[in-house]
């Protein structure tokens, strides 16, 4: 059957004064990643950049009440679903440990499940997330489109993300977290004056990915670890709902014991 045109891609919700959640909602649940647009006062910032099936950027632009101001471009990691629009930002931070994956994307390069690994395919289905159909896409993003024209491109680094570095909006100063386990390089983001914790794929209110390339859960216990002695108020996961510290709490507790820590 053919698919739908959709009318619009990309969705978006304020979160708060500054803060601006937005996805790809035809993206199928699995690597429909959480975008996350924070205007600073002297600079705006957007955390990962989706698939990259359509342009990101001036639906951003359309968003900010400044387009012509600075905007910079964070990867919480290198998977398809966080990196897709990288190459449309002139500034692009990255963890130095996927700094050559952002650059040359090796992984998995296609909307067709037929070009997903079998292995990495039962991982998801035994994290707990449905099946997927033929496609990553239950929609078309405009007539005419064709799923196999479908390239992750990825762009250099213009810099480096390093724990302890700070990311400064002008008022907003988010250090970075080093947070592996989901990837050897993932990065959270964490405003302690506010309590404001930007997770990524380190811990969201969803099925938790840890068995795969680049995965561990040694170093997840210890990012747990790492997140415990936080005084967190709201935690914005790389994927579904925010939520508080003692929903945090309770994820961290069901994967420690499922893990037998």
């Amino acid at each position: 059957m053919p698919l739908p045109v959709a009318d619009t891609w990309f969705t978006a919700q304020k979160i708060s004064e500054g803060v601006t959640l937005i996805l790809e909602p035809h993206v199928h649940v699995l690597e429909q990643a959480n975008l996350w647009l924070v205007e600073g006062r002297d600079r705006d910032m957007i955390l990962d950049t989706g698939m990259g099936i359509v342009p990101l950027k001036p639906f951003l632009d359309s968003l900010r009440s400044d387009p012509t101001k600075d905007i910079i471009c964070v990867s919480s990691h290198t998977h398809i679903d966080h990196i897709g629009g990288v190459h449309e930002f002139d500034t692009r931070l990255v963890h130095p440990l996927e700094a050559e994956e952002m650059a040359a994307p090796s992984g998995l390069n296609s909307l067709f499940r037929k070009d997903v690994p079998e292995q990495l395919l039962q991982t998801f289905l035994d994290a707990g997330y449905p099946p997927i159909d033929e496609l990553l896409i239950d929609a078309l993003p405009h007539a005419g489109y064709d799923p196999a024209s479908y390239v992750l491109r990825g762009a250099p680094a213009t810099g480096l993300l390093e724990e302890g570095d700070t990311v400064d909006l002008g008022n907003h100063r988010y250090e970075v977290l080093h947070l592996p386990g989901h990837s050897p390089g993932g990065i959270g983001l964490w405003e302690a004056s506010t309590g404001t914790l930007f997770a990524a794929d380190a811990i969201y209110d969803g099925p938790l990915i840890y068995e795969g390339p680049g995965m561990s859960v040694e170093a997840y216990l210890q990012t747990f670890d790492k997140l415990k002695a936080l005084d967190v108020r709201i935690v914005h996961g790389g994927h579904d709902p925010s939520f508080g510290p003692a929903r945090m709490a309770e994820i961290i507790a069901e994967y420690e014991a499922r893990w037998g820590a």
